[in-house]
C-alpha cells in the first residue's frame, strides 16, 4: 500500500499495556473492585480464543488509560528480570496518596513509599500475580476524569498511565533506539535509572530504563507484562511508522485487525515487545457506553465458534457500577 509523504511523526503516548495473569476473577476483583478501573471490554485473545482478553480503563477506554490482561488460570508466576517491562505506573490526582495508602492497606496490600522519583511522589505495590504497579501524583491528572462508577470516587480515581519501567542489562542500544527510531526525548537520569519522554501534554508517558547488569533474564508468565503499545492517530500514521520501522531493521509485523484498533508489533533491542496501535475505532463499535464490559464480545470471524469458546472460559462476575463515595 502506498503512503503519501508525511513528515517524521512523534508517538502520542501509551495506547495500552497488556500483561499476563492467572485467575481471571481475581484479576477483575483487583483492578475493578480495588483499583477502581472500569472493565470496558470482555473478549478473548484473538490468537488463542480459549483465553480471555480483559480491558480496563476509564469510562470509555480511551487510549492511554488501558491496562489489559490475558489470564491463564493455571499459570505460575513469572520471574522479574532483564528484557521486560518491570513496572507499570498510573497518574493519580494531587492529594490522593493518603487515600490510596489507606485503601490498599485495608485490603492487605504490602506497600512501598511514599517515595520521590524525578521530583514526583509515588507509592508502589504488587497485584495478586506479582506485577509491580506504581501510583504517581501528577498535577496534570487533576484536570482529567477517571471512571466514576466505582467505590474509589472521582476525587481519587486513577486517571491514565504515567509511564512504565524497562529493566535492561545496558543502556546504549535500547536508549539509542528510543531516541533515534521512536523519537523519544531524554528526561534525565537518577543513578541507574534513565528517563525518556514520549508524547507531550496530558498524554506524555515517562519511560524509565533501569540498568541492572546483574538482573536475571526475565521469565514471562503470570504477573509479567506481555507488551506495551504506543499510540498512532490513525491507520495512515501507523503505516508511516511501519515503514520507518522496516527501514530501522526491526521487522515489524503486517497490520493486524484487533477490531477496536489496528496493530503492528516488533521488539526493541533490549527484548521488550512493542506495538503501534491506532486510536480508532475504539470500544463503542459493538457495545453501548452503559453496557461496556458486561458481556463476552467476539470478533466476527469467531462468532460461529461462540458456544465452544464460551464453554472453555471460566465464568466471570463483573461488578455493576456503584454510586461513588463523596
Amino acid at each position: 500500500m502506498n503512503v503519501s509523504y508525511i513528515p517524521p511523526l512523534d508517538i502520542l503516548g501509551i495506547h495500552h499495556i497488556t500483561a499476563l495473569a492467572s485467575d481471571p476473577q481475581r484479576n477483575v476483583d483487583f483492578y475493578v473492585n480495588l483499583l477502581g478501573l472500569r472493565l470496558v471490554k470482555q473478549t478473548v485473545n484473538f490468537d488463542a480464543p480459549d483465553v480471555y482478553h480483559l480491558y480496563y480503563g476509564d469510562e470509555v477506554g480511551r487510549p492511554g488509560t488501558l491496562l489489559t490482561f490475558f489470564p491463564f488460570p493455571d499459570a505460575v508466576r513469572g520471574t522479574r528480570g532483564a528484557g521486560e517491562t518491570s513496572a507499570v505506573a498510573f497518574s493519580v490526582p494531587r492529594g490522593s496518596l493518603d487515600f490510596w495508602l489507606e485503601r490498599l492497606a485495608r485490603a492487605g496490600i504490602e506497600l512501598s513509599g511514599p517515595e520521590r522519583r524525578f521530583g514526583e511522589d509515588f507509592i508502589s505495590f504488587e497485584d495478586h500475580d506479582g506485577m509491580k504497579v506504581e501510583l504517581f501524583l501528577d498535577p496534570s491528572a487533576d484536570a482529567r476524569a477517571g471512571w466514576t462508577g466505582s467505590s474509589v470516587g472521582p476525587q481519587n480515581a486513577i486517571r491514565s498511565f504515567h509511564g512504565a519501567t524497562f529493566t535492561h542489562w545496558e543502556l546504549s542500544e535500547p536508549g539509542r533506539f528510543l531516541q533515534d527510531t521512536m523519537r523519544f526525548s531524554r528526561g534525565g537520569s537518577e543513578g541507574s535509572r534513565h528517563r525518556f519522554l514520549a508524547g507531550s501534554g496530558e498524554g506524555q508517558a515517562r519511560i524509565d530504563i533501569l540498568v541492572d547488569p546483574r538482573a536475571p533474564q526475565h521469565r514471562q508468565s503470570a504477573g509479567s507484562v506481555h507488551h506495551i503499545a504506543w499510540r498512532a492517530k490513525d491507520d495512515k500514521e501507523q503505516l508511516v511508522w511501519r515503514k520507518d520501522l522496516m527501514e530501522a531493521g526491526v521487522g515489524p509485523t503486517p497490520v493486524i485487525d484487533r477490531c477496536y484498533f489496528h496493530s503492528v508489533y516488533f521488539r526493541e533491542p533490549g527484548g521488550v515487545l512493542f506495538e503501534i496501535a491506532t486510536d480508532p475505532p475504539g470500544f463503542l463499535t459493538d457495545e453501548t457506553l452503559d453496557s461496556l464490559g458486561t458481556q463476552l464480545r467476539l470478533p466476527p470471524w469467531l462468532e460461529s465458534s461462540r458456544s465452544s469458546i464460551a464453554k472453555h472460559l471460566p465464568p466471570l462476575s463483573v461488578p455493576a457500577p456503584v454510586r461513588a463515595e463523596a
